[in-house]
């Protein structure tokens, strides 16, 4: 009788992982891009140009999702975007080593691309993060749903998994465009 608990505990975990872990970011009407969005959209095409690319098995493809993550949250160097670049939120490529989350975001997006990831199936999203504050998060969209690279965690989680209130995610196929998200624990709070 224990066996035969422990047998449906694990499949009902084991059932209950893979219906989060295969859903998709909800989203809904167009909404403007964040703050230093164009401008980077503007400096690094790969960014919002369709780049053709091979399509990987998810087995693949989640392997290669953990490695990028944990490659570039351990090159790059925290840091808050340059006093001289006055208010504005610079979005770019990590500078001299550091960078902050949306830098972080975009050397994953772009080492994923350069790996064979398909750029359709990439996407930058702004969620609440811990204490409370924006941050930005790459999105992967795999046959087993979205799943989030983070520079806060080597973890590379479904979406609903994170704790992050996600708030506007870039479109994947419109890649300039950005939708309205609001999915997550305080998601209620901004509808």
């Amino acid at each position: 009788m224990a066996r035969l608990f422990s047998l449906a505990a694990i499949s009902f975990f084991f059932l209950a992982f893979q219906a989060v872990a295969g859903s998709s970011l909800p989203v809904t009407r167009s909404i403007g891009a964040p703050v230093g969005f164009g401008a980077a959209c503007a400096k690094y095409k790969w960014l919002c140009g369709r780049m053709a690319a091979q399509q990987r098995k998810d087995g693949a493809g989640i392997g290669l999702l953990q490695r990028i993550n944990r490659a570039v949250n351990l090159r790059i160097i925290p840091a808050e975007d340059r006093p001289s670049s006055g208010n504005r939120d610079v979005w770019s490529l990590p500078v001299a080593g550091r960078g902050d989350c949306e830098d972080y975001a975009l050397q994953k997006m772009k080492d994923l691309i350069e790996a064979g990831f398909p750029s359709n199936r990439l996407a930058l999203s702004v969620v609440i993060g811990p204490h409370d504050q924006n941050h930005v998060v790459l999105i992967a969209r795999t046959d087993g749903g979205d799943f989030v690279l983070d520079n806060l965690t080597s973890a590379v989680r479904p979406w609903r998994m994170t704790g992050y209130t996600f708030l506007a995610t870039q479109d994947f196929q419109s890649r300039t465009g950005w939708r309205v998200t609001l999915a997550g624990p305080r998601a209620g709070e901004f509808s």
